[in-house]
């Protein structure tokens, strides 16, 4: 119990490191494949991991209510054009720590040689490419078709016409 509140007490912590989070979940992420590319195996690891962290990217591109499945909805009295920003089915912050989790088990999976299957590799990564292309052609298609865009890059300016030369008006 006290080591879920300390490791609890560490993620709400962590929340706020965004760049911090984010380069150790890479740093991770490239220590196992220094692993799995050493030992060369452990490919039915790579390849569920593979799977997994592909289910979770999906899962933060999805939007949260689905118009394709949710069926139709009741007419709120809002204006369709109004502004609804964009939710996620799976956050940002619940993203990292998933996938952080499933490399943390992968690498410790690699340490043991039970776990490394003897299969053909290439038809494994042919697989997941093809797996890869077909779901984000797929997500790509659903956000054009419901015009949303998953990823912010800040708050949108229009150029000099908002900007407010403080000189310019204290002169006049």
């Amino acid at each position: 119990y006290k080591g879920r509140q300390r490791l609890q007490q560490f993620l709400d912590r962590a929340v706020v490191f965004h760049t911090a989070r984010w380069g150790a979940w890479f740093g991770f992420l490239a220590l196992y494949i220094l692993i799995v590319y050493i030992r060369e195996g452990f490919y039915i690891i790579s390849y569920g991991l593979g799977i997994y962290l592909l289910n979770l990217l999906i899962g933060f591109l999805s939007p949260q209510m689905d118009p394709d499945s949710d069926g139709p909805m009741l007419p709120t009295g809002d204006d369709p054009d109004d502004f609804r920003p964009f939710q996620r089915r799976l956050p940002e912050f619940q993203f990292w720590y998933q996938g952080l989790r499933a490399i943390l088990i992968a690498i410790c999976l690699t340490s043991c040689r039970m776990f490394d299957l003897p299969v053909f590799w290439p038809i494994l990564l042919a697989y997941f490419i093809l797996l890869l292309v077909m779901t984000m052609k797929n997500q790509i298609q659903h956000m054009m078709k419901h015009n949303y865009v998953p990823i912010s890059l800040g708050k949108k300016t229009y150029g000099d016409t908002t900007k407010l030369n403080v000189n310019e008006k204290s002169n006049k």
